[in-house]
């Protein structure tokens, strides 16, 4: 085996929108080329993936920060909802209007890192999300 470690090729379809906004990116945040970006962004990914599926790691505190699309019918009902059942973990929640059918919300959590899992895997999940992060924070 050759000092280079081996890499596997695969194709990645995505708007052309989308390719333009990662290219801005990319170049303007110093990365050498699109695949290391690109791989950096999976890595990502699978970091908060299996996030989502350890079991038992205890009390944890920090943020759901979540964008999507508030003209979605039931939408917010549903993120209501979801908020309401957990509440023994949301701490606070943030409201704003970013657009006229944009909201972004924020919402601060404290509790049984499992139970902050499902809540962020059952907003992700929810047809009009579009965009959803979870940070903690070690107090």
């Amino acid at each position: 085996m050759s000092g280079k470690a081996s890499v596997t090729r695969f194709s990645v379809s995505l708007p052309p929108v989308l390719v333009r906004e990662l290219d801005d990116a990319w170049k303007s945040t110093g990365y050498s080329s699109r695949s290391k970006a690109v791989h950096d962004a999976i890595r990502n990914f699978i970091t908060e993936y299996k996030w989502m599926r350890e079991k038992g790691a205890g009390e944890i505190i920090g943020a759901i920060v979540m964008l999507y699309y508030a003209d979605r019918p039931g939408l917010l009902s549903k993120i209501v909802q979801a908020q309401h059942r957990f509440e023994h973990i949301v701490a606070s929640t943030m409201h704003i209007h970013l657009t006229k059918n944009k909201c972004l919300e924020i919402i601060a959590v404290r509790g049984d890192a499992g139970e902050v899992r499902n809540l962020t895997q059952e907003l992700m999940t929810k047809k009009g999300v579009k965009q959803l992060r979870f940070t903690a924070i070690s107090p």
